[in-house]
Order: structure tokens, then sequence, then C-alpha cells
């Protein structure tokens, strides 16, 4: 029995060695895998030799990227020295437009002097400015006085707009009457409302004038490139005027502070409607 039992021990021994051996690979002569490498040299050497390959798209967008960069660069440069320059030159304009306008005040008062010494008194030239308030609805209007305030622009209640003084104007206000009152501006009256109420219609839009860049985008070719001189031209009547009158989009005034008297009577009988020649500043003071 024993001898039978150290047989049978001795074919299991001989089992498990051989599975074992069969279980470990065995070396041989071809490698199986990538060969390591044996220095830092063959390292190097090798990631030399295998270049990355980078998309022909990838080099276009980076070529592109690029000569955008450069342009904008180029852009901000060019705009920041226009800007410069713009500011010199708009800050010399305000002050040969401030000494205008005070020797213009000046002479005025010289001439009134001068009138009352001589014993008679001094008459202001005829007005080349108007500015028109709508100050009536549509109700039981002539479709042709309705076509007018259209044509002025006046579509709305308390809408605003300065006007040139001519045949023209003169006839069409003489139609529109009942519904507008209207005077002659003075330069703090012009001032206050294009810097206060001021906007400007840009590609058919209403754009607010927080920008002279805004003002020279649209008139900068007629030589009106700030708020000064978009003033300047309105208050003298320019060469121009057509043009930065169009430019300015109808002013939104408020209701009157205080309220208004009689709409439906004319100025001269205690109303509000027709001209009040300079009593319209009083109005645009409660109305800004």
């Amino acid at each position: 029995m024993k001898r039978e039992e150290e047989e049978e021990e001795q074919e299991n021994n001989g089992a498990m060695r051989g599975y074992v051996e069969e279980s470990t690979p065995r070396s041989s002569s071809a490698p199986l895998g990538p060969r390591q490498p044996e220095t830092a040299r063959e390292t190097t050497k090798e990631m030399a030799e295998v270049k990355a390959v980078v998309p022909e798209s990838v080099l276009k967008k980076r070529k592109r990227n690029e000569e955008w960069a450069l342009a904008k660069k180029q852009e901000v440069e060019a705009t920041k020295k226009k800007n410069a320059e713009n500011r010199k030159l708009i800050y010399v304009r305000a002050k040969q437009y401030s000494k205008e306008y005070a020797e213009q005040e000046k002479e005025l008062i010289c001439l009134k002097r001068e009138a009352k010494l001589k014993g008679g008194f001094y008459v202001d030239p005829e007005a080349k400015l108007l500015f028109i308030i709508r100050i009536r609805g549509i109700n039981a209007m002539h479709p042709k006085t309705r076509k007018i305030l259209q044509l002025l622009r006046l579509r709305q209640i308390f809408n605003g707009v300065f006007l040139k003084v001519n045949k023209a104007t003169v006839n069409m206000l003489h139609r529109v009457e009942p519904y507008v009152t209207f005077g002659y501006p003075n330069l703090k009256s012009v001032r206050e409302l294009i810097y206060k109420r001021g906007f400007g219609k840009l590609n058919k839009q209403r754009i607010a004038l927080t920008e002279n860049s805004v003002i020279e985008q649209a008139l900068g070719k007629y030589g009106i490139i700030c708020m000064e001189d978009l003033i300047h031209e309105i208050m003298t009547v320019g060469p121009h005027f057509r043009e930065a009158n169009n430019f300015l989009w109808p002013f939104k005034l408020k209701a009157p502070l205080g309220g208004m008297k009689k709409k439906r009577n004319h100025y001269v009988e205690g109303g509000d409607a027709g001209n009040r020649e300079n009593y319209i500043n009083e109005l645009i003071r409660r109305m800004n």
C-alpha cells in the first residue's frame, strides 16, 4: 500500500511540474514586444525620428488668427491716434465757438446802448431759426393739416423740431398754427435740448448722442464731428443745416411743468398755440 501511495504521489508531482513549466514564458531569440531603449541618447534619437503631423486646416487657422490679431492691433492703434487728434481739434473748435458767441453778445449790447444814447431803440434782426412743439392731437383735424404735421415730423404730442425760417415754412406754420406752438430759441435752449434730449438717426435707428463718434459717422463728411459742431450748425443755420437737422431725431419732450393754460386759444389771447417768439425759451425750460 505504501508503495502504491508513493507512486501516485510521484506521478502527481510530475504533472504539477509540467504545468508550471508550460505556464512560464520561454525565452527566445526574437523579442515579443517593442525593444526598450538602453540609453537616453537612443530615446532622443527615436523621438526626433517620429515627428507629429499637424493637419493643414490647423495650420491655416493659426495663420488666419495671426493675421486677424495683427489687423485688429493696427486698427486699435490707428483709432487711438485719430481720437487724440480729434480731441485737440474739438477743443480748438469749442474755444472758437465760445469766443464767437461772446463777441455776438457784446456786439448786441453795444448796438442797444448806442441806439439808446441816440434816443431810439434797437430792433433785433429777423430770426433764422424756429423751434416748433406740437400741443394737440388729431381730433377733428383736416387731412392737409395732418399731412403738414407729418412733413414737419411732429407725429406725437409734445414732439419738437428745429426749422429754418423761409416763405415755405411760414406758410406751412400758418396752416398748422392751432396745433403747435413755436418761437425763436436762444443758444442755451438749443444746447440744453441737444445735450439732454438729443438722439441721432443712424442707419434708420434712433441712437443716443453719448459719443462724438456717432455724430462723426453720420455728419463727418460735412465737417461736423462733435456736439459743439452740431450745436453751432443748428444755431447759426449754417450751410449744412438741412443734413444736421435731419440727423437729429424729433425731440420727445415731457408735459410742461405747471401745465398749459388753454390749448385751443392763441398765445396772444392767453392760450398756448401759435407764435410766442422769445417766450418759447421759458416753455422749453419747463418741458426739457
